[in-house]
């Protein structure tokens, strides 16, 4: 039974999407204690999602104290004073929905999508979190086993699990982006209960969070719903967002790393680009999609279907609050060389630091952001994360329907502009990625 309503679940949530095409329609206030709410109506499907995302992430943690955000996504599944342990993702399951969580470098962010008849299930979990968690010596060492496990698995015995660490730590010197949001297993075992509670005190509070409601609902009924679930939550001290300067790489920074979980190497090259705010952002987000994009990108068509000696190869943005990482790479197929793979990958480049694209591939890149755009707003928890995402970082909301017209206000002149300015080869980290009997 749980399986099928799931299923249908999932249905209705593509049946909610088909209809979400360009204007995404919202409202938002702002409860007296500081929490920000938005709302987005789509009554097409019987599907609600409410989701909160909370402003911290690893950025805001110390050094000697990394992992704590990401340890909190898990800890604050544990229960509250009126949710058992391990009853939480139960009641969700139970109530016929489905539900996650996810934590990066700058906020935190819980979900449940739940049938409509369900919404108040949804903000009654999301105020328990908020409100009444349990945060003891129990839950902490049972969420710091799930937490080493992941580690293990989606890093410690992944191939190229590592390629983030290894890039960020060389990337970055002063920031705490040198560090993953999954941090350092020794920082989080020598913890003690009253920094565990610290933390939460400080950053989960309802004056540094969001909460999003959107799908089938009723507007006058969720209002008051929202009142009687969160307005009793006390307003935390204002969260001040770190700030941390970076100064400019000016030599490539050369280095190689072994990982005894792969056969075949890699070349990783990776630029310092400015944060998700910046104008800038948004051409090397474009630049990305001209050299990597489908199979007929660039680097793709040279190097995977015309040369052949390349297993896979892209070229990323991976963009956060204060500032990103532009990635590229390659995977050699057969024998082929690191360094022959870099060079084409270089040549690419160039290409775009120097030569104006085409007007034909200046108009498939337009039309390939706009679908990117009006996919991105498929389904109410899509829609309800870019919401959230749209407040917490660029407060403005209304980014979720303007962020094309950013894209569509980029010239030719500009991609190349950009490209020449962030992708010097000497303000690159390069890593040859070996494993680890070639060492």
């Amino acid at each position: 039974m749980k399986k099928r309503l799931i299923g249908v679940l999932t249905l209705l949530l593509f049946l909610a999407g088909a209809t979400c095409a360009q204007k995404v329609d919202f409202t938002e206030y702002n409860l007296d204690n500081g929490l920000h709410v938005i709302f987005h109506k789509d009554n097409s499907a019987p599907v609600v999602t409410v989701s909160a995302m909370y402003h911290v992430g690893s950025k805001n943690e110390e050094l000697g104290r990394t992992g704590f955000a990401h340890f909190f996504e898990h800890l604050l599944f544990e229960g509250s004073e009126n949710i058992k342990r391990g009853e939480f993702m139960k009641i969700v399951s139970n109530a016929g929905g489905e539900n996650n969580a996810n934590t990066t470098q700058d906020r935190t962010y819980y979900y449940e999508t739940l049938p409509s008849n369900e919404l108040e299930t949804g903000l009654w979990l999301e105020s328990e979190r908020m409100l009444h968690p349990v945060i003891n010596e129990i839950g902490v060492k049972t969420q710091n086993e799930v937490v080493k496990e992941e580690k293990r698995q989606r890093i410690d015995n992944q191939p190229y699990g590592r390629f983030a660490q290894e890039v960020f730590s060389r990337l970055f010197k002063n920031h705490p982006y040198r560090w993953q949001p999954i941090g350092s297993m020794e920082d989080l075992d020598a913890a003690k209960l009253d920094e565990f509670i610290t933390f939460f005190k400080k950053y989960y509070v309802p004056n540094n969070a969001v909460l999003v409601v959107a799908g089938d609902f009723d507007t006058d009924k969720t209002k008051k719903l929202i009142n009687s679930y969160f307005s009793e939550v006390p307003k935390g001290a204002t969260v001040v967002q770190p700030t941390f300067q970076e100064t400019p790489i000016t030599k490539a920074i050369v280095d190689t790393v072994y990982d005894a979980n792969i056969q075949i190497p890699a070349i990783i090259s990776a630029y310092r680009m400015p944060g998700m705010k910046d104008r800038d952002s948004f051409v090397l987000n474009m630049i990305s999609t001209v050299l990597s994009e489908g199979p007929s990108s660039r680097l793709s068509k040279k190097m995977v279907d015309e040369k052949k000696n390349a297993l896979q190869v892209g070229a990323f943005p991976f963009s956060l609050e204060d500032y990103g990482a532009y990635i590229t790479y390659a995977i050699p197929n057969g024998d082929a060389k690191l360094n022959d793979l870099l060079k084409d990958i270089d040549e690419e480049v160039v290409k775009m630091q120097t030569e104006l694209i085409s007007e034909h591939d200046f108009q498939k890149l337009q039309n390939i952001m706009e679908n990117n755009f009006v996919n991105a707003n498929k389904g109410v928890e899509g829609i309800a994360n870019n919401l959230a995402d749209a407040y917490t970082f660029h407060n403005n909301t209304n980014l979720i329907n303007t962020e094309l017209s950013i894209y569509r206000s980029i010239t030719r002149e500009e991609i190349r502009d950009v490209a020449k300015k962030y992708l010097g080869t000497n303000q690159r980290v390069l890593l040859y990625y070996l494993p680890k009997n070639s060492q």
